[in-house]
C-alpha cells in the first residue's frame, strides 16, 4: 500500500501551453466561456460539454456527478436529468450548485458557482423530442436513482417501449423529466502554469448586473 501512495504522489505535470491574462478576458464571463468552449470543440477532446455538477441537500451534505451540459447564453448553463433523481432532489431542497468543466488536454479548467431552477416544459419537451430515440426510451425506462434488483428489469421495460413505440420515432417527453438553468453568480477560468503558479480569474456577479473581474492567487 505505501508503494501505491507513493508512486501517485510522484504524478505530475507541468503546465506551459499558455496564459490567461487579466487584461485580456472579456468583459462578460458568457463570452469567455465561450471562447474556451470553442477551443475545446475545436481540439476535438471527447465530450467537451461533460462537466461536474456538485449539490448539496437539506443538511449541507454534498454529492457530484458527471452531466452534460446542453446549452448557454447570457442567462446561464442548461443540462437535462430525471426530476426524480438524487440530483434532482437535492436541488428542490438547495438550489444552490456548482459546476466544473475540466479541459485537461488545454490545461483550462472552469468553475461556475449559482442558482439553479427548472426550464419551462415547452423547451424541456423540445429537447427531449430532439433526442435519438433510444435516449428517449431510456429516460422512460429507467427510474433514475432507484434501487432495482437487476439490469433485465432495464431491458425488459426498454423492450416494452420499444414494442409500443416502434412506429414512432417520437416519444411524449415523461413529466418526470426536464431541464435546469443555473444562473451564475461567479464563474472563475484556471490556466494552469509552470511550477503551479497557475493563473486564475474570477468574475462575480454585483447586484446591478455588472461583473467584477479579479486575479486569485493558485
Amino acid at each position: 500500500m505505501d508503494y501505491i501512495a507513493k508512486d501517485i504522489a510522484n504524478l505530475r505535470e507541468d503546465y506551459r501551453q499558455a496564459t490567461l491574462e487579466i487584461d485580456e478576458v472579456a468583459r462578460n464571463p458568457i463570452q469567455q466561456f465561450e471562447l474556451w468552449f470553442q477551443m475545446a470543440v475545436n481540439a476535438q477532446l471527447k465530450e467537451p460539454n461533460a462537466m461536474v455538477l456538485a449539490t448539496a441537500n437539506a443538511q449541507g451534505r454534498p454529492s457530484a456527478r458527471v452531466v452534460l451540459l446542453k446549452g448557454f447564453n447570457e442567462s446561464g448553463f442548461v443540462f437535462y436529468t430525471n426530476y426524480e433523481s438524487r440530483k434532482a432532489e437535492e436541488m428542490q431542497e438547495n438550489p444552490y450548485t456548482a459546476l466544473v468543466f475540466n479541459w485537461l488536454e488545454l490545461e483550462k479548467q472552469v468553475r461556475i458557482e449559482g442558482k439553479v431552477e427548472k426550464v419551462s416544459e415547452a423547451v424541456a419537451t423540445d429537447y427531449f423530442q430532439s433526442r435519438p430515440k433510444g435516449s428517449q426510451i431510456g429516460a422512460w425506462a429507467s427510474p433514475q436513482s432507484r434501487v432495482i434488483p437487476n439490469r433485465a428489469v432495464l431491458e425488459q421495460k426498454t423492450a416494452e417501449l420499444e414494442k409500443i413505440y416502434h412506429n414512432s420515432e417520437v416519444l411524449p417527453r415523461p413529466e418526470h423529466w426536464g431541464g435546469y438553468l443555473v444562473r451564475p453568480n461567479m464563474i472563475e477560468f484556471w490556466q494552469g502554469r509552470s511550477s503551479r503558479l497557475h493563473d486564475r480569474i474570477r468574475y462575480t456577479l454585483h447586484i446591478d448586473n455588472t461583473w467584477k473581474i479579479e486575479r486569485l492567487a493558485p
